[in-house]
This record gives structure tokens, C-alpha cells and sequence, in this order.
């Protein structure tokens, strides 16, 4: 992409999404879903121009590499986040300091870091906007088996709804992930309908806790099919139009082949935005062959690159930062930290 194009990026995503916002679905990415305003009060509706949203879109992508030797893109439609905005996200656990920094450090001391990585990737490219986000894992693998007998624990409704509100006050997007244990995708989904049928709310899962051995989780790698996994995309897919949702995200970790089975098989229609993260930690030559290897040579739709503060800083090497991140192809659009 030329240099003059990338300067005025910028304005024409402004001028785009100002013809779009009469849309319930296409007026603001955070949107409430609800509709305040009485029959009299609302303003005349201006159609959307989705041949501009989708050329855009496809500028995009070309400028960030996802062209037609990575994967098959689905037509972006109204309200879509990707390609149109970066993520970053902060992931962890409310009720530990070991799981992420989500969780690990107090409230507003978090969000103030948070919104300084968000600060570090908008001055590493300044061509889409930065967003936050929230990455709760809200269902967590267990070596106990439990009553159930299927070595997972859900996390209460209370931590869901608290993580909600600190993004409703930041204006920050959620995700919600899902670690199996010895339970099922299609079972862990339906305690979590309501807070997925909200348009912040998104989706993440973890192959390396779902033990279809029923091995205890953590002491094998667990892996996930791609015929479950779009038993997740079409419950997502059907969250969005039972409820005129903008399209959903979905973040698929990942960071050994067997972790996926049948990458090329897994569905990606565009009221699902498909993330495929990879997940592995260690030092700067070890993660990029990671994402050669997991990520790029399987493609699916969108990527993510995930950065540990302390795995990969624990032999004493630096954590990457955005500009070397960036270096990948196609650039990764869901950045998270743990």
C-alpha cells in the first residue's frame, strides 16, 4: 500500500463509519444494542454503503497482508470490528495472581497498563485504531475432578458481570474463554447465552484443555476438532442474528499443529470473525517459528499474537514489542497480554 494512501486511512474510516452509524448494528463497535429513543425522536436512517464498507475492508487486508495467498476472507459486513480496528487485550482470572494480569494486579492499576499497551500499538501503526478488551477465562481446566467429573470450573455469574462493567467504563470490548477440561464446547456455552447475546461480549477457546483422552487436564497437550469448533461458530452465528448483533469475534488459541485438527475445515461466515492466536511463550526465534509453523502455514481468517510478561521475559530476553510483532505476515489484529 503507498504512502499517501496510508496517510489518509484515517480520514477515510472516519467518513465511512459517520455514513454507517444510522445502523444499529454499524453505529458504534460498542454498541448497547438497545435503543433508547422513542418512534418520533428517531432520526431518518441512511443506508449503508456496503460496497464501500467491503472496499475498504479489502484495502485493509492487503495492507496488513491477509491477500489472496492466505486465506479465503468472508465479505466484512455492518458493525464489524476486524479489519477495521486492532485489539489488545488483557487476559487472566479474577480469582488468581498466576493466570494473567488480569487478575494478577489491582483494578485501575491494570487498566493503566492496559491502556499504555493500547498507547504502544497505536504509535507502532497508526493506519487502524487500538482498542482494548477484557479476556476473562471464565470456565478453567482442574486437575480435581469435580462432582461432574469434568475437571473444569465455572466461574460465577458476579466475576462475568464485574468484568463486564469495568469494560462498559473503559469502553473496552470481553471476551469470555473457555477451557473444556473434560466437558464440551456446545455444554460451557450454554451457561454463558445471556452475556453472548450482549454485542461487547465475545468468545475464546483453548484446545490445550480439551482432553478428549480424558486425561487429567495440563498433562497431555488437549486438542479440539474443527467440527466442534463450528459448533461454536454456529452458536455464534445464531447469537448474532436472533438478536441483531454485530458480528462476533472468536479467538481460537494455538500453539502446536495437533491443538486443531482440520484447520482448512473450519467455518467462517461473516457474522463470525475468526481469530486464530498463537498461544506459545519463550523467547523471540521460538515464537516466530511458532507462528510460521501454527498459524501461517494453517490459515483460517484473522490473526493473533499473544506476549507473556514473565514466560517470555523469564531467560532474561526482552518482551517483544509492537514494531517486532508487526514484523509477522499478515499482521496479527488481536494482541493479547497475560
Amino acid at each position: 500500500m503507498n504512502k499517501k494512501y496510508i496517510a489518509v486511512l484515517p480520514l477515510i474510516l472516519v467518513i465511512l463509519f459517520q455514513n454507517c452509524k444510522s445502523d444499529s448494528t454499524a453505529n458504534s463497535v460498542f454498541g448497547t444494542g438497545a435503543d433508547s429513543a422513542t418512534a418520533e425522536q428517531k432520526p431518518v436512517e441512511k443506508p449503508i454503503d456496503t460496497l464501500a464498507l467491503r472496499t475498504l475492508a479489502d484495502s485493509l487486508l492487503r495492507h496488513y497482508n491477509y491477500d489472496s495467498s492466505w486465506a479465503q476472507m468472508t465479505p466484512v459486513i455492518p458493525g464489524a470490528i476486524l479489519p477495521f480496528h486492532r485489539i489488545v487485550a488483557f487476559y487472566g482470572n479474577l480469582n488468581s495472581t498466576r493466570m494473567g494480569i488480569l487478575g494478577e494486579i489491582p483494578k485501575d492499576q491494570m487498566i493503566k497498563k492496559l491502556f499504555g499497551e493500547v498507547e504502544n500499538w497505536q504509535r507502532a501503526d497508526s493506519t487502524v485504531k487500538v482498542i482494548p478488551a477484557l479476556h476473562l477465562i471464565v470456565t478453567v481446566a482442574q486437575k480435581d475432578p469435580g462432582r461432574d467429573k469434568m475437571y473444569r470450573g465455572r466461574m460465577n455469574s458476579n466475576m462475568i458481570k464485574k468484568i463486564i462493567h469495568w469494560a462498559d467504563s473503559i469502553d473496552a470490548l470481553v471476551f469470555l474463554d473457555i477451557q473444556v477440561g473434560h466437558s464440551t464446547l456446545l455444554r460451557e456455552l450454554q451457561p454463558l447465552d445471556s452475556f453472548l447475546s450482549l454485542p461487547r461480549v465475545h468468545l475464546g477457546i483453548d484446545a490445550e484443555f480439551a482432553m478428549h483422552t480424558k486425561k487429567v487436564p495440563g498433562t497431555i497437550m488437549g486438542q479440539f476438532e474443527a467440527e466442534e469448533i463450528n459448533q461454536a461458530i454456529d452458536f455464534l452465528q445464531q447469537k448474532v442474528r436472533e438478536n441483531h448483533l454485530p458480528p462476533k469475534i472468536l479467538i481460537i488459541h494455538r500453539f502446536k499443529r495437533k491443538m486443531i485438527q482440520n484447520a482448512d475445515r473450519i467455518k467462517n461466515p461473516p457474522e463470525v470473525q475468526v481469530v486464530m492466536d498463537m498461544d506459545g511463550w519463550g523467547n523471540k526465534e521460538l515464537k516466530f517459528s511458532s507462528w510460521r509453523d501454527y498459524i501461517r502455514k494453517e490459515p483460517v481468517q484473522y490473526t493473533g499474537f499473544k506476549l507473556f510478561y514473565k514466560n517470555d521475559t523469564k531467560s532474561g530476553t526482552p518482551l517483544l514489542t509492537p514494531t517486532e510483532v508487526l514484523t509477522r505476515t499478515p499482521q496479527p489484529l488481536y494482541i493479547q497480554y497475560q
